[in-house]
C-alpha cells in the first residue's frame, strides 16, 4: 500500500498541479493564455518562482507565476489584520438595589454608558433582599428609569424579568 501524502491546506503549488493544461498569468500579471502545465512549470522555474493554482474550479484552471513564500506571508498578514478588526462583544454586569441612592445611581449610569459606547452589552441585575421582595414595583421603576435615562442609544435585548430574588434586564448598543 503506497504511503499517502498528508493533505495540505491552501492552493496547489508546482508539481501538485496535476492537470494537462492551465490558463497562465505571468509574474507581472500579464495573461499568457492556455499552455501545458509542463510549460507553465518550466516558465516558473526559469523565473526562479513557483506556479500557484489560483482558481482550481475554472476550466482550464488558472495558475500564476509568483513567489509562494511571499504569497503565504501576505495571506497570513491579511488573516491577522481581519482578526484584529473583530470586536468580541462582552456582557458586562451592573448590580443595583431597589432603594439606590442618587449618587450611586449616577456612578452606575456612567459605567453603563461607557460599556455601551465600547460596544458591549450590559446586564442590569437588581437584587432584592428580605422584605424588599414585597415591593417589586420599586425595582421595576428603577429599571424603567435606567432605560429612559439611556434613551435612544440602546435597545433592550431582554426586558426586566424576575429570576429568584433578582430582576434582570439586558441592554445592547444600537
Amino acid at each position: 500500500m503506497p504511503a499517502q501524502m498528508p493533505t495540505r491546506e491552501g492552493p496547489r503549488v508546482n508539481e501538485e498541479i496535476r492537470v494537462p493544461q492551465v490558463r497562465l498569468i505571468d509574474q507581472d500579471g500579464q495573461m499568457i493564455g492556455v499552455v501545458s502545465t509542463r510549460e507553465a512549470l518550466q516558465r516558473a522555474y526559469d523565473a526562479g518562482l513557483d506556479l500557484l493554482e489560483i482558481s482550481p474550479n475554472a476550466v482550464p484552471p488558472v495558475a500564476k507565476i509568483l513567489d509562494y513564500g511571499k504569497y503565504k506571508y501576505e495571506q497570513q498578514k491579511k488573516a491577522n489584520e481581519a482578526r484584529k478588526k473583530q470586536k468580541i462583544v462582552e456582557v458586562k454586569e451592573i448590580k443595583v438595589r431597589p432603594n439606590i441612592d442618587e449618587h450611586d445611581y449616577g456612578v452606575k449610569m456612567r459605567a453603563m454608558r461607557s460599556f455601551l459606547e465600547e460596544g458591549d452589552k450590559v446586564k442590569v441585575t437588581l437584587r432584592f433582599r428580605g422584605r424588599e421582595m414585597a415591593h417589586q414595583d420599586l425595582g421595576a421603576k428603577v429599571l424603567e428609569r435606567i432605560r429612559n435615562d439611556l434613551g435612544d442609544a440602546i435597545k433592550v435585548e431582554q426586558f426586566p424579568r424576575m429570576e429568584n430574588r433578582q430582576m434582570i434586564m439586558v441592554l445592547a448598543p444600537k
